[in-house]
């Protein structure tokens, strides 16, 4: 490992000792000067920690050589709504200060968005699930040149209203229900009600998974207008709320609605008789994978706050935080 690289998280260490799962605050009050080593533990913002004896604290000193993150050389940061939480935890760690206290560095703007962001100029680091084709094929054609690592594994999912009887779906099956040819729930052993199969907006990433697992080659049928969504927040709020409930089929982002706690009130289907779990994909039993990428620019200096930030990530310390979070790190996942 280069040498600039930071040196083992211990807090992280302490977190898998203690049980691995839930936040504490940072353990002890943080120096005055950012530390290499954080005293913080960190954990899905999802649901309220519970109560836990904090481990002892532990500060340290960097070396000599070695990078110090603090707030005047953290990297912009931008990237996909899923990927908002991991933003979080890694400011607060690699600042020692308190989550709700980094909160003002994040402010992703989705997949597309942040992509162009970073093309553009306006952020540093792109922390994104894999982006649609076009995306890329315009920072191409503007001339900027990118590296996209590969950090962490996410999946496509699916979801119904609690009310319908379908447990699980084929890939060729969803294929039929949103090009057209599937057009009522009980050709595939549901009710006798009409499938209204809701979709995201083409900028989105869960959209660019769903054309590239799902549909391929195939065509989707034209949506109305109402039925494509802005937001995955949107999507599962306009399932919940649609006339006829049990007609409503939706997709979106297993760490979105697993994590995020945002699919309540809604059932997750298994897809090919696999339901999507973290040892599912990180089985890569789960037949819909979405890789989680980190974007830099290749002209990024070499010891430039992206790039150590981007190299850590991959690392195991930066690794055990993507883990930690509730996300499958890619040094564990096979078949994504």
């Amino acid at each position: 490992m280069r040498r600039r690289l930071i040196p083992v998280l211990t807090a992280l260490t302490l977190l898998t000792q203690a049980g691995c799962g839930f936040i504490t605050d940072l353990i002890g009050q943080a120096e005055q000067t950012p530390q290499v080593l954080p005293t913080a533990t960190v954990a899905p913002t999802a649901a309220p920690a519970p109560t836990a004896t904090p481990a002892p604290s532990v500060k340290t000193t960097p070396a000599p050589g070695q990078f110090v993150f603090t707030r005047d050389n953290f990297p912009r940061l931008d990237g996909s709504t899923t990927m908002a939480p991991l933003g979080e935890a890694i400011a607060s760690v690699l600042l020692s200060e308190r989550r709700e206290d980094v909160s003002d560095l994040i402010a992703f703007n989705k997949t597309s968005q942040s992509v162009r962001n970073l093309g553009w100029g306006y952020c540093d680091i792109a922390l994104v699930a894999e982006p649609p084709e076009d995306v890329l094929r315009e920072l191409d054609a503007g001339g900027f040149e990118y590296e996209m690592s590969h950090i962490s594994t996410d999946a496509l999912i699916f979801t119904v209203n609690a009310e319908n009887p379908v447990d699980s779906l084929t890939v060729e099956q969803i294929r039929g229900i949103y090009s057209g040819e599937i057009t009522n729930w009980f050709d595939v052993g549901g009710y006798n009600v009409p499938i209204a199969a809701f979709q995201r907006n083409e900028e989105s990433g869960s959209q660019a998974a769903m054309k590239r697992l799902i549909m391929k080659d195939t065509p989707a049928a034209e949506p109305p207008l109402d039925f494509v969504i802005g937001s995955m927040e949107g999507l599962m709020e306009a399932m919940r709320n649609f006339d006829g409930s049990e007609g409503a089929i939706g997709y979106t982002m297993y760490y979105y609605a697993n994590d995020m706690k945002m699919a309540e009130g809604l059932k997750v289907i298994a897809v090919n008789g696999a339901a999507p779990d973290t040892d599912s994909i990180r089985s890569g039993l789960y037949p819909l994978p979405v890789k989680s990428f980190a974007l830099i620019a290749k002209s990024a200096e070499e010891e430039s706050p992206q790039r150590i930030m981007r190299d850590w990530l991959l690392a195991d310390d930066g690794q055990r935080l993507i883990e930690s979070q509730g996300y499958v790190p890619v040094s564990e996942t096979r078949g994504a």
